[in-house]
């Protein structure tokens, strides 16, 4: 699977050792940034990550800063990226299940190295689907599109 991933200063550490473990695990992973734990704006590496998966260039996307909340707002303004903050287990396979979410975001400040590895592995691995929640996620899409259409 090819993986988008991005960070900003206070996810940089957490999105290095997944990084490192994606591609331990046979993914290709594009890194976004950031580079370092200097301080810098989350949208600038939540933006890039979302339009690479909405553009089908990645697969799934993964965004890291302090609470994945702010990464999340950011790479949900991107048309068709379906962004959910990593809190458990059951929450990130509900997204993927019945959400189809596209892009992960994880909070550095709440979940450990392995916490982060585990909730990923299941966003990787878990299926849409489809049935009833494919009429719902189409919903989403059309909310995308009516509001696309009012901005012009």
């Amino acid at each position: 699977m090819k993986i988008a991933i991005g960070a900003d200063h206070a996810g940089f550490v957490l999105k290095e050792k997944l990084r490192q473990r994606l591609a331990q695990d046979g993914h290709e992973v594009v890194d976004f940034g950031t580079a370092s734990a200097d301080s810098c704006d989350y949208p600038d590496f939540a933006q890039p990550v979302a339009r690479d998966v909405a553009g089908g260039r990645a697969d799934r996307g993964i965004l890291v800063c302090s609470t994945g909340i702010g990464m999340a707002m950011a790479a949900n303004k991107v048309t068709g990226v379906r962004a959910a903050p990593a809190v458990s287990d059951d929450e990130v396979k509900m997204t993927r299940e019945h959400n189809d979410a596209n892009v992960l975001t994880i909070g550095a400040k709440y979940l450990d190295e392995q916490q982060a590895i585990d909730l990923v592995h299941i966003f990787l691995d878990t299926e849409f689907t489809g049935g009833r929640h494919s009429r719902r996620v189409a919903k989403i899409a059309q909310i995308e599109r009516s509001n696309t259409e009012e901005s012009k």
